[in-house]
């Protein structure tokens, strides 16, 4: 990365942004970004290249493969980008949505991708053995404050999983503790109520088996300083040392993602462009409602990448 844009972010998509046939377009048009695709496929013993590109879908979204075939996307995107570049514009910060924090982390060099790419699919295999040892999941609340829905929680049972933009909140617990949240939630004026298609109450403490298994996953890898500011998840504040950031990847499974703060907190330290990287347009959508006057650019695919420069 060459000089540093104080007025630039890098955000990089989490789960849910996974669809068939995504990163085709890079492995075949871009060499950088196929040696991505050929690194995960060896570090993983499995074609994950191949589950990107062809599906089926049903397998493609399980948890154990949606996070580490969205990580390997999003960084052949970003490596795709510098190859056409030559070379890329170093953001003030940089920010990941939940699973995203892991792609963050590859591109600020705190981990290695082979790393990194081994740890989101035991992420993801964690968390849904968390999920199937205490059946939950997740609903989407929109047109409630963040008040109201704090007392949905607390009269249901449930926790605030996502604070994502103004009126889009998400909840997580167990599935009787979501039903009588949605009613609740219903009562009190919410607009649309949409469950979500995870296998399990994420950032919620029912994933708190899956921070115990990743906490020694954890400690094997080596993990070094930020070369950039990280806005993290938990706190969205930013971290610069690698022990902090080993402890947000545990904190953040089992709390809030504050990604409206995030992107709020980006805004106030002078960042006016957001580059969203990676499969999808979700936190795109997410920052327009944050802030009206960001500039937002998508990274995503070939054509996107052809057709700027950063």
């Amino acid at each position: 990365m060459a000089e540093k844009g104080g007025s630039l972010a890098y955000v990089f998509p989490g789960q849910g942004s996974q669809q068939v046939g995504m990163g085709l377009d890079l492995y075949q048009g871009f060499s950088s970004a196929r040696e991505v695709f050929e690194e995960a496929d060896d570090a993983l013993g499995f074609p994950l290249s191949r589950l990107c590109f062809e599906g089926p879908e049903e397998e493609l979204s399980k948890t154990t493969n949606a996070q580490p075939a969205i990580l390997t996307v999003s960084l052949a995107c970003l490596r795709a980008a510098s190859q056409v570049a030559g070379q890329l514009i170093c953001p003030a910060f940089m920010a990941g949505h939940s699973l995203g924090e892991y792609t963050a982390l590859v591109a600020a060099q705190v981990l290695a991708f082979k790393d990194a790419v081994r740890l989101t699919r035991q992420r993801g295999r964690l968390m849904q053995e968390a999920g199937e040892r205490v059946p939950g999941g997740m609903v989407a609340i929109i047109g409630l404050d963040e008040l109201s829905v704090e007392q949905v929680c607390q009269e249901a049972g449930a926790q605030i999983a996502n604070l994502n933009s103004p009126g889009q909140i998400v909840i997580s617990g167990a599935k009787e503790m979501l039903a009588r949240a949605a009613d609740l939630a219903r009562a009190m004026g919410a607009r649309h109520i949409m469950p979500l298609k995870v296998s399990g109450a994420f950032h919620s403490p029912l994933m708190q088996p899956a921070a115990d298994g990743m906490a020694k996953a954890i400690s094997e890898l080596s993990f070094r300083h930020p070369t950039v500011p990280i806005v993290v998840n938990s706190t969205a504040e930013p971290v610069t040392d690698a022990n902090a950031v080993k402890e947000e990847l545990l904190r953040q499974l089992c709390y809030c993602v504050q990604w409206q703060r995030s992107v709020e907190y980006m805004v106030g330290a002078g960042v006016s462009t957001f580059i969203e990287i990676g499969p999808g347009q979700v936190l795109s959508g997410l920052i327009k409602r944050i802030s009206n006057e960001a500039q937002i650019l998508n990274v995503g695919d070939a054509s996107s990448i052809r057709a700027m420069s950063i």
